[in-house]
């Protein structure tokens, strides 16, 4: 039987080249709005929390002195290390650890963003702990994921969809759990935005390798949805959806 983090490892690493080259992490309104906030700053080491393919780490590698890319997966540390040497970031570093026990010394760090892979953490508030633990007290951070809005029928759908499309998936946190985590693990939120962002559905079960049953099983749950979660999640004939995004600026309290 495998660990939980032997599950997020295979099911990401032989997938390294495909999240450092997929539309949908490369872009997006939310790597806008952290290109934004790090206009004004120039820290001196930051660090990117489950960096996956990177995307967030080399950003931050044209304004920050100092770069730490972590993740479990080596494979995907691997890809991201040869994709910052290709671009020139010789600031950017990589480690293998996980969220919840991160090898850093305390305010290691004076800003950390964390996009896209809370919803993998075994234990969500460790790992909320950790970040706190690891950042100078009143440093910028930065926390971007999908988001549960809605019913708790819409809910239960897309964690339902989200697990079978991936065995390493933990839960898609409501923005109120967001802030309340937070909050408990001593951060100062400073404002909130969300939007959605079209999931479409042969490259977003391609990425993940899913297998054709549990294909066949999502779109079972997309057809036979209530009409008000097929509503919200703008679910298309061909499986495509619409996802929300949460965008959390806070500081380290």
């Amino acid at each position: 039987m495998k660990a939980h983090e032997t599950h997020v490892v295979s099911q990401f690493g032989p997938q390294a080249a495909a999240y450092v080259t997929s539309a949908v992490h490369a872009a997006g309104p939310d790597l806008e709005a952290l290109d934004a906030i790090l206009s004004g700053l120039r820290p001196s080491h930051a660090l990117d929390l489950g960096t996956g393919g990177g995307h967030v780490a080399y950003r931050l590698a044209a304004h920050a002195d100092a770069v730490t890319a972590v993740d479990l997966s080596p494979d995907m540390l691997a890809a991201v290390a040869a994709t910052a040497a290709d671009r020139g970031h010789a600031n950017l570093d990589t480690v293998a650890a996980p969220a919840e026990a991160l090898p850093f010394a305390d305010e290691s760090f004076d800003f950390l963003a964390c996009r896209y892979t809370a919803h993998h953490w075994r234990d969500v508030e460790a790992g909320l702990r950790q970040a706190r633990r690891v950042l100078r007290r009143g440093s910028p951070a930065v926390f971007i994921d999908g988001v549960a809005n809605g019913s708790a029928l819409a809910d239960t759908h897309l964690q339902a969809v989200e697990l079978l499309r991936d065995p390493s998936h933990v839960r898609d946190y409501t923005p109120g759990e967001w802030l309340a985590g937070l909050a408990r693990a001593g951060f100062l939120v400073q404002s909130t935005r969300q939007f959605r962002i079209r999931m479409e559905f042969a490259s977003w079960v391609q990425r993940m390798r899913t297998p054709q049953p549990h294909i066949d099983a999502i779109r079972s749950l997309q057809t036979h949805a209530p009409a008000d979660v097929q509503r919200h999640f703008d679910i298309e004939p061909d499986g495509s959806f619409m996802l929300d995004v949460i965008v959390i600026e806070a500081r380290a309290g």
